[in-house]
């Protein structure tokens, strides 16, 4: 039962920075992202809540399953979870400059460290629970087309 428990918590911590970020976000995008040019495949705006949400609870699975691993590899588990803390903290870092600081070349900067740490994240995760890392698979897909997005509509409205 403490297996499904860590990974409940871990969901909830993630979709919880999630919403967080998503609030962030509620004012300017009605009001200044609509004015920004960006690149043609730009996806429409509804498909960012679903996939987000999806990542979230992959990730939260992902570090749930290595914390699970705790007895067996107890220095690997905790260097994997304090780089999963990091990229969380970077992930929410990355709404707040784009959206509420609307400075869109920090924005593109800091997604760059996200993407690495995410990156290093699956690295650690994956020889700890190879489930874990491939979790974090999709995320790593997603966060870099979001790395693109973001540095093309810094181009495009420099």
């Amino acid at each position: 039962m403490q297996k499904y428990l860590r990974i409940i918590y871990c969901v909830t911590i993630c979709l919880v920075v999630g919403f967080l970020s998503g609030k962030v976000t509620q004012s300017s995008i009605t009001t200044w992202y609509p004015t920004l040019v960006k690149p043609i495949f730009n996806p429409p705006n509804w498909i960012f809540a679903p996939v987000w949400t999806t990542l979230y609870i992959f990730m939260g699975i992902a570090a749930g399953l290595i914390w699970n691993e705790i007895n067996s590899k107890e220095k690997e588990v905790k260097q994997g979870l304090k780089f999963f803390v990091i990229q969380l903290a970077l992930n929410a870092l990355w709404s707040y400059l784009f959206f509420g600081l609307q400075n869109l070349f920090l924005a593109a900067v800091e997604v760059i460290l996200l993407l690495l740490m995410i990156y290093e994240t699956y690295v650690k995760f994956k020889p700890i629970n190879k489930n874990a890392g491939y979790l974090l698979l999709p995320y790593i897909a997603w966060v870099s087309f979001a790395s693109i997005l973001t540095w093309s509509i810094w181009f495009l409205n420099r």
